[in-house]
């Protein structure tokens, strides 16, 4: 009888410690800033004038092969006003961020441009390097 009491007290309880593991799960993943990427290196031109944004809620990027690429995927441009539509419905009060090669071609970046006012983002940046 007494064998029995001792192993009785002698196991440990790992419930509150589970519980503890737990909540610092969830604390971490709602404190988490996740930082959004088009899914593309971009050599970006060169501006004097240009202006750090901290945030652009929506990035696209157009490579110098003439490629759209949002959310680390390339899009058609026939299927960019419905992607950018979608992006927007998530976040009403973002901007749209275009992040355009240099090599690219103007005509596709107004395509874009036109795509997002399309699409009902009133707030349109181009992304260029500072220049120093």
């Amino acid at each position: 009888m007494r064998r029995r009491r001792e192993l009785d007290q002698s196991e440990v309880n790992l419930t509150p410690m589970l519980d503890v593991v737990f909540i610092m799960l969830i604390f971490f993943i709602v404190t988490a800033s996740f930082v959004k990427e088009a899914g593309i290196d971009i050599s970006r031109p060169p501006a004097a004038t240009a202006e750090r944004k901290e945030r652009g809620n929506i990035l696209v990027a157009i490579t110098e092969n003439n490629q759209i690429w949002i959310d680390r995927r390339q899009v058609a441009l026939k299927a960019l006003r419905a992607n950018i539509e979608r992006l927007h419905a998530e976040n009403p009060q973002g901007s749209l961020v275009i992040q355009a090669d240099e090599k690219s071609q103007n005509g596709l970046l107004v395509r874009v441009m036109d795509a997002a006012r399309l699409a009902g983002v009133s707030n349109v940046a181009l992304a260029a390097e500072v220049v120093q």
